[in-house]
């Protein structure tokens, strides 16, 4: 299955995983907001809002390069379903900030490091992941990691869910039980583009 590109083939799959980094960023600013003042806030999730900002350009960039290039390594609606999974899930993971930001949310409850570490982990694997769509052979072990990580991310917001409604009063367990799931949409999303990614390794296989 494997195939050799051209440098301006690759320009496409190098910009999925520029949004894929993108992520990565926006995961390490996130973790910082985690241990943060409240007064820090607004400057991180603005952070985050710039990588969601990328995420966009880039999405943008990518259509332009489909509908200006004449040979594509993979069919043209894979790559833009995987771009749209992508900056979809940069949007998720702004959207988990900003709710941090305006309900202003302190002491994180430790289920949601345990969310925000598999979102790391996904992420990194995704960028790696697609860095190596021209060699679909060695994606099936990415494509089961991401769906593993996907599992305990559910399990985990589950008990996370149940915690928050034992432990908080009414309004107190909306504001948390919204940023919990923002998170777990994340870990969906990632799951989402590996199913994708899947269903190009059997179509191309």
């Amino acid at each position: 299955m494997k195939f050799r590109l051209f440098p301006q083939e690759r320009a496409g799959l190098s910009i999925l995983a520029q949004m894929a980094q993108q992520l990565v960023l926006g995961v390490h600013t996130l973790s910082e907001i985690f241990g943060a003042p409240l007064r820090e806030y607004p400057a991180l999730t603005a952070q985050i809002r710039e990588r969601e900002a990328e995420s966009t350009e880039l999405h943008y960039a990518l259509l332009t390069h489909m509908r200006t290039s004449f040979i594509s390594p993979l069919p043209r609606e894979d790559i833009y379903a995987l771009s749209r999974i992508l900056h979809e899930a940069m949007e998720t993971l702004d959207g988990a900030a900003e709710l941090l930001a305006v309900y202003k949310i302190e002491r994180i409850p430790l289920r949601a490091s345990d969310q925000l570490e598999v979102i790391a982990r996904q992420a990194e694997l995704t960028v790696n992941a697609m860095n190596s769509l021209d060699d679909l052979d060695g994606l099936e072990d990415y494509w089961l990691e991401i769906l593993r990580l996907a599992k305990r991310a559910e399990r985990t917001h589950l008990v996370f869910s149940a915690e928050l409604l034992q432990e908080h009063k009414p309004s107190t367990y909306v504001r948390h039980r919204d940023f919990a799931n923002h998170l777990v949409e994340v870990t969906r999303g990632f799951r989402l583009l590996a199913t994708r990614v899947g269903s190009i390794i059997v179509k191309e296989s």
